[in-house]
């Protein structure tokens, strides 16, 4: 891509993605992070367009992810549904609750949130992404701001992009983990039938993420298929590391004389 082992960003004078490189959002270490390619062929619409789904669906995350947690240490009081004589605190925490809240329930979040969206929350095509003319500072309707220092401003806007980055990612770890185990925070204790039992004392099995199986290619727990696939790993492993030091030494060695003497 660039002709250096490095990456040099420099060398890449032809790259579409120059463009969108001075962008909110284009953070170290990654900086323009498009691995999928989206954005090699697109126009400044097009990119608007997904910055402001990428700022919406952050929003939401971050939201949904507190959504999450705060239940764990604090419920109203009260009733959720008198009618049906349903407390606050006899709604389950994560996804068990959404059996439990009743449909009208649901239908009312709904018909909020599209009030929001629709109408008070309103991209207008001459304000940036997410700047929306009703919502101030933190997204409080007719707040203070708009942040008169540019730098601070800068700042705040690419700690929300981060942050809702970090809680897209948070969100869908939580809504697996709910779903594999029962607890939102994937209590493994809780997952006893999972075939993956049967590997979780093998070596490479290492904190943070234990037995880490993405793809689930060890679930059928066949014995013979994951020492294949160690022995795999191992030799690669290896090829690897000596590959990565064939890449480095020669920035810094190279044996004197020559490769190929003409006779």
């Amino acid at each position: 891509l660039t002709g250096s082992a490095w990456g040099d960003w420099s060398l890449y004078v032809d790259s579409p993605l120059r463009a969108f490189e001075n962008e909110l959002g284009v953070q170290a270490p990654l900086g323009f992070w498009d691995p999928a390619g989206y954005c090699k062929e697109d126009t400044a619409v097009d990119f608007r367009r997904r910055r402001e789904s990428e700022l919406k669906h952050g929003r939401i995350a971050m939201i949904a992810t507190m959504g999450y947690i705060t239940p764990e240490y604090f419920k109203f009081p009260g009733f959720l549904a008198p009618h049906l004589g349903l407390k606050f605190t006899d709604v389950p925490n994560g996804l068990a609750a959404v059996s439990k809240v009743p449909q009208a329930g649901w239908a009312q979040y709904v018909f909020f949130v599209g009030l929001l969206e629709v109408g008070f929350l309103k991209q207008e095509p001459d304000r940036a992404p997410g700047d929306f003319a009703n919502g101030g500072t933190l997204g409080v309707p007719n707040a203070s701001g708009p942040i008169e220092n540019e730098e601070a401003r800068k700042r705040k806007l690419n700690s929300e992009l981060a942050n809702g980055r970090l809680a897209m990612m948070a969100i869908i770890g939580m809504f697996f983990q709910d779903g594999l185990t029962g607890s939102a925070y994937g209590d493994w204790a809780l997952f006893t039938a999972s075939p993956l039992r049967a590997f979780e004392k093998e070596l490479g099995v290492q904190a943070p993420f234990g037995f880490f199986d993405p793809l689930g290619l060890s679930k059928d727990g066949d014995i013979g298929a994951f020492k294949r696939r160690r022995a795999t790993e191992v030799k690669h492993g290896r090829l690897s590391m000596i590959a990565c030091m064939g890449y480095i030494v020669p920035e810094y060695f190279k044996f004197p004389g020559f490769l190929a003497p003409k006779e």
